[in-house]
């Protein structure tokens, strides 16, 4: 692997790994599986691209990212809390809906480019901006999690009966906690589509795949108690899981091609979980 194809996992791990945060805060923190990310993450993807294409500012762009994200999130858990409907099938519901809303918003084109368009990147290092963007996102959310509000969001996916019966509103930080998690998704997808220079309506196939993904990497190579270290350890899964796949790539004994990245990640969410199980045997 040569250091320009290395700086380019870390830039696609970074971003993800903001994804991966996201997803951790819903898997992990909250207990609920939200399976609209894939939807959300193009949403904030196609937000940031018609934005920037229609001549608005980048950094503009990312914050209305942020801000659908966090609706997305926001109609997953009111489904949920006030109508009742199953975890599982909330998220199956909003994404398949923002499929449509998604491909409304690019005006029914299935894909935008911003070739020539001004980005993010464009007058800042990749690296540099991403790294920045990974302090401040691990900084932020332990110190959310350590909070007050924080400690009332954890209790609701680790024991709800105790958190009821402390005061803590379950519906109201089951929604607080999907309306942030998608809306740090959303943020991920935004960085893609300027990092990458373009926007596709089946962009965001996987991405809850390749979440968990990171996430679980991160939580073998990294076991830790401490809040810093958890959030920190998603980026630290998703920049592995990149280099990862970089390798098996230009592994030519393996013969892996582009078309079986789906079977290997799924391949390797099996491995990693299977990881405690074979401990316990010995």
């Amino acid at each position: 692997m040569t250091l320009s194809e290395f700086l380019m996992c870390l830039e696609l791990g970074l971003v993800y790994g903001i994804v991966s945060v996201g997803i951790y805060l819903t898997f992990r923190t909250i207990d609920f599986p939200d399976l609209g990310c894939d939807g959300t993450f193009v949403l904030g993807a196609v937000t940031s691209a018609v934005l920037i294409d229609k001549g608005f500012d980048p950094s503009f762009s990312l914050i209305c990212a942020i801000f659908t994200g966090s609706i997305a999130g926001l109609v997953t858990g009111l489904l949920n809390v006030v109508f009742k409907i199953t975890d599982l099938l909330c998220g199956i519901l909003v994404a398949f809906m923002l499929y449509s809303i998604n491909l409304k918003i690019m005006g029914g084109i299935p894909n935008i480019a911003l070739i020539g368009r001004e980005t993010i990147f464009t007058n800042h290092s990749a690296v540099s901006l991403l790294l920045f963007l990974t302090i401040l996102i691990v900084l932020g959310i332990a110190y959310v999690l350590t909070t007050d509000f924080g400690l009332a969001l954890r209790s609701i996916g680790q024991n709800k009966r105790l958190g009821m019966n402390v005061g803590v509103k379950i519906g109201s930080m089951t929604i607080i906690g999907l309306a942030l998690s998608n809306a740090l998704i959303a943020l991920g997808g935004a960085l893609f589509s300027q990092h990458q220079g373009f926007v596709d309506i089946s962009q965001g196939f996987g991405t809850i795949i390749i979440g968990l993904a990171a996430v679980m990497i991160g939580e073998k190579i990294l076991p830790t108690k401490s809040l810093f270290l958890i959030i920190f350890s998603s980026f630290l899964g998703s920049v592995l899981y990149r280099v990862f796949i970089a390798v098996a790539l230009h592994s030519e004994r393996i013969g892996i091609e582009t078309q079986d990245l789906n079977l290997i990640t799924g391949l390797m969410v099996i491995a990693v979980m299977l990881i405690p199980k074979a401990g316990k045997k010995s």
